[in-house]
């Protein structure tokens, strides 16, 4: 019987482990930058851009603290993420002077939603490394 829960116990413990193993690290800064987009993207999509032109600062703040912020350690392709990091601020400060500039919204709706593709594209590459798609 000892046995038997002392086999049961190793095996709990190495299923719990390849879990947690299997889960990618929080990234705050990432986090906290999905919060603006999210609260300003989704409104500007049914044709409301008032969030976004009174939060833009804040994205962009948002966008510089994201990319200077250390990426988790077991995330791969840190090259391709500090690569696409760059990319959101330099279109991030773009479109706060787009919209600092009065640009109407039809004008500010592409580079939105580029700037938007450009976040879930790190998003996507926001894997642990041991993560591969089959």
């Amino acid at each position: 019987m000892k046995k038997i829960k002392f086999l049961f116990t190793v095996m709990a413990v190495f299923f719990m482990s390849q879990v947690v193993s299997a889960q990618t690290s929080e990234w705050k800064e990432k986090t906290e930058f999905h919060k603006v987009m999210s609260q300003t993207f989704h409104p500007a999509e049914e044709g409301n851009f008032a969030p976004i032109k009174s939060r833009i600062d804040e994205m962009e703040t948002k966008a510089v603290a994201f990319k200077n912020s250390e990426i988790p350690a077991d995330f791969g392709n840190k090259d391709a993420i500090k690569k696409s990091l760059k990319k959101l601020v330099k279109e991030t400060k773009a479109f706060n002077k787009k919209i600092k500039s009065g640009a109407s919204d039809e004008a500010l709706k592409n580079d939105f939603m580029a700037l938007h593709d450009t976040f879930h594209t790190i998003v996507g590459l926001c894997k642990a490394e041991d993560e591969h798609e089959h």
